[in-house]
């Protein structure tokens, strides 16, 4: 980051949009760069709050109290005749204003072949129309873990911890990865106050308070999943996919020439394990799990505000990567993207675009499992090849899978199997779904309960005659899907249940 602002800055680019929360750190980068040669520079800092400043001054330096308005403060900058480089901070609710738009478009012009440097930092990226052709937009990354070891490092002095193992030190490295320099400082701090001690056993401390930290912004949430594979009935080629995939983020994958997974989208009927799977696949590969609420991103209330939530929120999961990034029911996040200028200014058009961009784009190993219900809602750029590894398909348990479905759900009950005729069980439940057979269970326990007894297969078989399943109720549209994934998409179960699935 510190030599691509370098380059721009030596290539006298006038206007350089900084996307970051970390000012502090942004700052001492900035400064570090205009203290390099052939060119040196001084810098100065724009706040609404103390105007224009030189880096290093005291905050109660008053040398340019008049420029505490956003115009004030340009109009002082173009009058400099010295090369310097000039941060404004969080000027973006300033600069729809007609005044201050003008004043930097001037500020651009009078810059030519004067070495002189505008920076725009704020955490809400925010560009007027008129200044697009001139800005040049860059998103300060997280701190990585060259960086984390000097700050671990300081911790450790400071604690006056013993030296620790290169491994341990690893773990207490990539358990703060995600976060910011500011961040990082705090939860090494808190693991050290609470143990007084810095090891591997303070790996767990780390890892909860980043959690917090994460779940913090409301956009993403960390989840943690105590249910494997072996708890999803049935979808035996969708499983084997995954776990041929195990692995793919080794260094000894990358060496054998195999590319990282990208994603998966998995559609399907809603209750057949979509979610589940997408959550139990985490901890068969080992990787954290991030659920992504795309409803959170957007945020009405200042203009630019989701677009900042959606980078923050990819910025984040690829700082801690290799991770799983869990977008559930994709098909309502972005229905409405066609439609988006008459119903919301465009927001949802520029965040589906942002977000193609992204997945289209990244390079990080960060793996996008996605889930939809109605593929029809769905834009077609998300179904063109090469977005996703894979689609899936999930269609209704076929008898078998009911029988497994029936088999995991009273076994997790811990019930003795031989006292139910799973068969006849899976053959009453023609249709439902694997959500369906687990609320029918359910629905049986609770009325055996009420009249403190155990449940029976009576109860089982009464309970599922008394639901309506998905299929009936939404003949049309199980059909339509059926109908669109038997031609592009591949089936999640194995080719023998798929047979089976059509002879039905």
């Amino acid at each position: 980051m510190q030599e691509e602002l370098n380059i721009l800055i030596q290539a006298q680019y006038p206007l350089i949009y900084l996307v970051t929360s970390e000012e502090e750190r942004a700052e001492r980068t900035i400064a570090t760069i205009a203290q390099m040669k052939p060119q040196q520079r001084r810098v100065f800092i724009w706040t609404v709050t103390h105007g224009i400043i030189e880096y290093g001054q005291p905050r109660h330096t008053t040398h340019q109290h008049n420029t505490l308005s956003p115009e004030a403060a340009i109009e002082w900058v173009i009058r400099q005749r010295d090369p310097g480089i000039f941060i404004f901070k969080d000027l973006h609710p300033f600069i729809d204003s007609p005044a201050t738009t003008r004043w930097i478009r001037d500020a651009i012009a009078s810059f030519k072949g004067s070495q002189k440097t505008l920076i725009l930092m704020s955490p809400v990226q925010q560009i007027p129309i008129e200044l697009e052709k001139e800005v040049v937009v860059i998103d300060y990354p997280l701190p990585d873990l060259a960086e984390l070891n000097q700050v671990l490092s300081n911790q450790l002095e400071q604690s006056r911890t013993r030296r620790i193992t290169t491994d341990t030190r690893e773990k207490l490295l990539k358990a703060t990865l995600g976060l910011t320099r500011d961040e990082a400082e705090k939860v090494y701090r808190k693991a050290h106050v609470k143990t007084g001690r810095l090891t591997e056993a303070e790996v767990d401390i780390i890892l909860s308070e980043k959690k917090q930290l994460i779940r913090r912004n409301g956009i993403l949430e960390y989840i943690e999943e105590d249910e494997t594979l072996d708890s999803v009935g049935g979808l035996e080629e969708l499983k084997r996919w995954l776990r041929q995939r195990s692995n793919a983020f080794t260094e000894r994958a990358r060496e054998y020439g195999l590319p990282q997974p990208k994603g998966m989208l998995i559609l399907g009927v809603p209750g057949c394990g979509k979610s589940l799977i997408a959550k139990t696949t985490a901890r068969l590969w080992g990787l954290p799990l991030l659920r992504l609420d795309m409803g959170r991103v957007y945020d009405g209330s200042m203009v630019g505000r989701s677009e900042a939530n959606l980078r923050n929120a990819l910025k984040t999961a690829e700082s801690i990567s290799p991770t799983i990034l869990f977008i559930d029911e994709l098909d309502k996040a972005f229905a409405g993207t066609s439609g988006s200028a008459d119903s919301d200014g465009g927001t949802s058009s520029r965040i589906f675009g942002s977000f193609l961009t992204w997945m289209q784009e990244k390079t990080s190993p960060v793996f996008v499992m996605a889930t939809a219900n109605r593929v029809e809602r769905l834009p077609g750029e998300f179904l063109r090849k090469g977005r996703f590894d894979e689609i899936f398909f999930v269609d209704l348990p076929i008898p078998e899978e009911r029988q497994e479905i029936f088999k995991i759900h009273l076994s997790k009950r811990h019930r003795d199997l031989e006292r139910f005729d799973i068969e006849q069980l899976a053959k009453v439940a023609d249709g439902f779904s694997g959500a369906e057979i687990e609320q029918a269970l359910i629905a049986a326990m609770y009325d055996a309960f009420a009249q403190e007894r155990e449940f029976t297969q009576l109860d089982i078989i009464a309970a599922i005659k008394a639901t309506l399943p998905l299929s009936k109720t939404m003949t049309e549209q199980v059909t339509a899907l059926r109908d669109w994934a038997r031609q592009r998409a591949r089936p999640a179960a194995s080719s023998v249940a798929e047979y089976q699935r059509l002879e039905f």
